[in-house]
């Protein structure tokens, strides 16, 4: 696997990694606490994703981090288990499995997705970032910042959540909201154009650090933020705290039914979300380099294998983030390195500084990659692209914000598949409106697609029912490279049965011994 790391373009990738390592800090430790892990498990599979994952993989602009997505499998899992180290032997079998799927070749899978539900994916992950950082905006939330899915832990929902918030909204914390906000509009539309210092120093900095200064200063005013509206990091104040806070699989149970199980499962959903956020990804570059999606998931692999034995959680390619790096300038993989070597500095040496930092900040860091994912002009683009490309995107969105990110898919491709059903059933083949006149006999010819499938077998059928009595009719498969056998056997019944109407057959290319 060739680590191909360059430096060339680090006056971008060094800005944009430090952007996705403040949006990724908060996630790590959100997610950590919905899959009922303990904290510091979810920035050790930050750092990994980053350090390992990001020299590993292919992506050049992949950002990979704890799996959101997983969040409720990994909580169930433990429960079962009964243990968190029989819990990590786990992510380790899932991480080999993984290895075993990209020498597989299994990364075609990503190329089954539809660009309309990539798409809807993409714009539902940007209104679900909007949605969910709303109530840190406002000053309260009592569940997690990595939430994805629309019912939550604490049994309220995503809009019931963002209710809550403006009932019980802190006024100092509408204001770093706001000032926050204006100032990431202000660096982005004007201020970068102006000169090179500000595309230099990216507004998510400034943001982050004039949220710590207004932390000090409410503190000073007699008027301090709750420890709920800020980053809470597990304090490391020596290398033997760090080394107390990591945790190692427990082998005992390596090759029970309980442990493959979970394996396997979290190996084909890790992969299909890696896979999911490697063509979204693909498509936000600006380059629109193309992922090698084998090699990924031997990366994301290797990345399970080395957080589940040193104590962190699984691992998958991360939209929020990957768009975040994207958003803000990356150029090459380096600053996904970066952001995961940050990580690992910062819980070393800076967790009392980065407790400062107002979550209302991050939320509104977060609300502006939101935006640029679904900015009203995609919905417009769709719409005017056709129900067949609006339709799929759409239904994603919809079902993405009340259900989860995997559900949302899932049905966005049940609609893409009932289009392409109902393409294959309308161009299964080509009938002449010319009809001539034989010996006072009518003749028919229906040319058969190059692709005939058992999905065209409907069509057919009707077809071949509507030809009348006392006529000719021409199978032509002449341009037919591949037939079905449910279709060989429909068009050999209805030439044995042709007799009985006074129906002529004749076939041009079609092997009639074929089974």
């Amino acid at each position: 696997m060739k680590l191909d790391l360059s430096f060339k373009e680090i006056k971008n990738d060094l800005p944009a990694g430090i952007v996705v390592f403040f949006v990724a800090l908060p996630l790590c430790l959100g997610i950590a606490l919905a899959s009922g892990a303990p904290l510091f498990a979810g920035v050790i599979a930050g750092i990994i994703g980053g350090i390992v994952v990001g020299l590993a993989s292919g992506s050049r602009l992949g950002v990979s981090g704890p799996a959101a997505g997983l969040a409720v499998i990994v909580f169930d899992a433990i429960s079962t288990l009964g243990s968190w180290e029989i819990f990590l032997s786990a992510v380790v079998m899932a991480g080999v499995f993984q290895i075993l799927l990209g020498f597989l070749r299994a990364g075609f899978i990503a190329y089954f997705f539809p660009t309309s539900v990539i798409t809807g994916m993409l714009t539902g992950i940007g209104l679900l970032i909007i949605l969910k950082q709303l109530p840190f905006l406002f000053g309260w939330h009592s569940d997690f910042l990595g939430e994805e899915s629309f019912s939550q832990a604490n049994g309220e929902n995503t809009f019931s959540a963002i209710e809550h918030a403006i009932s019980l909204m802190s006024p100092s914390v509408i204001a770093i909201s706001g000032i926050s906000l204006a100032v990431l509009i202000l660096w982005d539309k004007y201020l970068t154009k102006q000169h090179k210092i500000f595309q230099l120093i990216q507004g998510p900095i400034v943001v982050v650090l004039m949220g710590i200064l207004f932390t000090v200063m409410l503190a000073q005013a007699g008027s301090p933020l709750t420890s709920a509206q800020m980053v809470s990091l597990p304090v490391i104040d020596s290398l033997s705290s760090f080394a107390d806070e990591l945790s190692f699989p427990d082998f005992s149970q390596i090759f029970s039914i309980e442990v493959i199980s979970l394996a396997l499962v979290m190996a084909a959903v890790a992969s299909i979300e890696t896979l999911l956020c490697v063509e979204a990804t693909d498509k936000l570059d600006p380059a629109k380099n193309t992922t090698p999606t084998n090699r990924e998931l031997k990366a994301q692999g290797l990345g399970n294998v080395v957080s589940g034995l040193v104590g962190g959680l699984p691992i998958t390619q991360v939209i929020v983030r990957s768009s975040a790096n994207i958003t803000f300038g990356a150029k090459t993989k380096l600053s996904a390195v970066l952001h995961g070597m940050f990580l690992l500095i910062a819980i070393l040496a800076l967790t009392t500084m980065l407790n400062l930092i107002p979550l209302a900040s991050l939320a509104a860091i977060l609300i502006v990659v939101g935006y640029k994912l679904a900015k009203p002009a995609m919905f417009a683009f769709m719409y005017r692209s056709g129900w067949e490309q609006f339709i799929p995107f759409f239904a994603t969105i919809a079902v993405m914000i009340v259900t989860d990110l995997l559900t949302g898919v899932i049905v966005g491709l049940g609609f893409s598949l009932f289009f392409t059903l109902k393409h294959s059933y309308k161009n299964s083949y080509h009938f002449k409106d010319i009809v001539t006149e034989e010996n006072e006999i009518s003749t028919h010819h229906i040319v058969l697609a190059e692709e005939v499938s058992f999905f065209n077998k409907p069509s057919i059928l009707k077809k071949l029912n509507s030809i009348p009595k006392d006529s000719k009719v021409i199978l032509d498969f002449s341009n037919s490279k591949s037939v079905a056998y449910d279709v060989i056997e429909l068009v050999k019944d209805f030439i044995a049965q042709a007799g009985h109407r006074n129906i002529q057959v004749e076939t041009i290319k079609f092997d009639h011994s074929a089974k």
